[in-house]
């Protein structure tokens, strides 16, 4: 089969708006596939293009903020999605929340307005039937693809790289766990005291005992029946078999002796480095579905964790994602296949606008290739770097989706103060941005900003209210 001019995008929600839009306004043609509203998701109520299925909050607009910094670096490279976000604002303080109809509306009339993009209301079902007719494919299918699609996917990439649940243990950022209290170890003195372990006495085991068993747990939606391994179980679960359960679970303090009293805690929290500069860890075996407020204030009862910065939250529900350190490039470009990218929750990501910034950058990505202009990538001193550089670089066996938090970026030198790290890194990350949108919109100019094209003016959606 010839292969078709234009670009092929599955799925039209935050990361395939978001890619298609980028890809037209780089002059590229885009067939982006919809399967809305002939078939549906157990989630989805419209046919509108990146419809909100959860909270109406893209959270902080505050730069110094993880998620308010990524809908910066977003805005300044074109986003149509931060655009559209302003467009249809609702009042909730430093939080962006929109009207999800205006918002969904807003979105999709652009995507139809615009000449380069087809929006093609049919399922796909075949990876490979895809890469003949297309140059180029960026799957953005998210965590509820159709069965076919996931199957044909796993099928291409391999039976162990495609997962179908999230088991999250919470993350936290290093730098906000009290090394006066927790002690580096491995059990038996294996390993290189690989793990930092926060003891607990009978007393604290007993009182956050109770407090996991009495939390408030997220309900699993309808279509989220889940059966986790025994290895895998919420830690609520096991508290409610028995008082001793997560004692002789991932509470178990065998072989760990505390320096400080050198006998074995009456029970011990392990956290594990999570990514290369060691800047975050995870609570080990701490799958989780209490909720976030609920998650907070009882794991900060454990020693060494009562000001401890969360960088993750745990959760379990039903997910579809790949397994990217195995098989993705930086460019998200499938290694095996270089014509097929992926992005969005499918890649790994948490949440909404991570989901629409991967798009964008596997759009620039993609055009880039196309024009045999490739600039250079975001380095991980931008959230939208960063996030890359942990999709395709964390340990695999430890992969799970990540949200955006300044524990994935690089850090700020050591002679900034902690109280001015976050300022320091956001200004740093929107200064590359700048710097490489002029390289590629306006490469004879240098040291001035640069006008962008813009987003039309904020006006009526039409069939919107209001």
């Amino acid at each position: 089969m010839a292969q078709n001019a234009a670009i092929a995008i599955v799925g039209a929600g935050f990361a395939g708006s978001e890619a298609a839009w980028q890809l037209a306004r780089r002059g590229h043609a885009v067939h982006l596939y919809e399967m809305r509203p002939g078939a549906s998701t157990e989630a989805h109520r419209s046919a509108y293009c990146a419809e909100l299925v959860c909270s109406n909050s893209f959270k902080s607009r505050n730069l110094h903020n993880a998620h308010g910094l990524l809908k910066g670096e977003m805005a300044r490279q074109g986003s149509l999605l931060t655009a559209g976000a302003y467009a249809s604002a609702v009042p909730a303080g430093q939080a962006l929340a929109v009207d999800r109809d205006r918002f969904a509306r807003w979105i999709t009339a652009r995507l139809e307005a615009e000449p380069l993009i087809v929006l093609r209301r049919e399922p796909v079902h075949d990876v490979e039937t895809l890469l003949a007719a297309y140059r180029r494919v960026l799957i953005c299918t998210g965590p509820l693809t159709a069965a076919p699609l996931a199957a044909s996917i796993e099928a291409f990439l391999g039976t162990s790289h495609l997962a179908f649940y999230d088991a999250i243990a919470p993350v936290v950022l290093a730098d906000s766990v009290d090394r006066d209290i927790v002690f580096r170890a491995s059990r038996y003195g294996k390993g290189d005291d690989d793990y930092l372990n926060c003891p607990l006495d009978k007393a604290q085991y007993r009182a956050f005992v109770e407090a996991v068993r009495t939390a408030q747990t997220v309900p699993l939606h309808a279509f989220e029946e889940l059966r986790p391994f025994e290895g895998c179980l919420p830690i609520e679960v096991m508290a409610a078999r028995g008082p001793r359960t997560l004692a002789f679970g991932p509470m178990k303090p065998v072989g760990l002796d505390d320096p400080r009293t050198g006998r074995w805690p009456y029970a011990v929290v392990q956290l594990r480095q999570e990514n290369a500069q060691g800047t975050l860890y995870g609570l080990v075996g701490f799958q989780t579905k209490m909720t976030w407020p609920e998650q907070r204030r009882v794991l900060r009862m454990i020693p060494g964790l009562a000001q401890a910065e969360f960088a993750r939250l745990g959760s379990m529900h039903r997910n579809t994602f790949i397994q990217s350190p195995r098989v993705l490039n930086t460019d998200l470009a499938c290694r095996a296949e270089p014509r097929l990218s992926f992005a969005g929750q499918l890649a790994g990501v948490e949440g909404y606008m991570e989901s629409g910034a991967m798009g964008l950058y596997a759009a620039k990505r993609i055009a880039g290739h196309e024009s045999g202009r490739v600039l250079p990538a975001l380095s991980p001193a931008t959230m939208t770097g960063a996030l890359v550089r942990y999709l395709t670089s964390t340990p695999a066996d430890i992969f799970q989706p990540m949200n955006a938090n300044f524990g994935l970026l690089e850090p700020a030198p050591t002679h900034v103060g902690k109280a001015e790290r976050k300022a320091f890194q956001a200004q740093r990350a929107l200064e590359e941005i700048d710097a490489l949108e002029r390289l590629e919109f306006h490469p004879d100019r240098s040291g001035h900003a640069h006008e962008t094209p813009q987003e039309p003016a904020p006006d009526p959606v039409p069939g919107a209210a209001g």
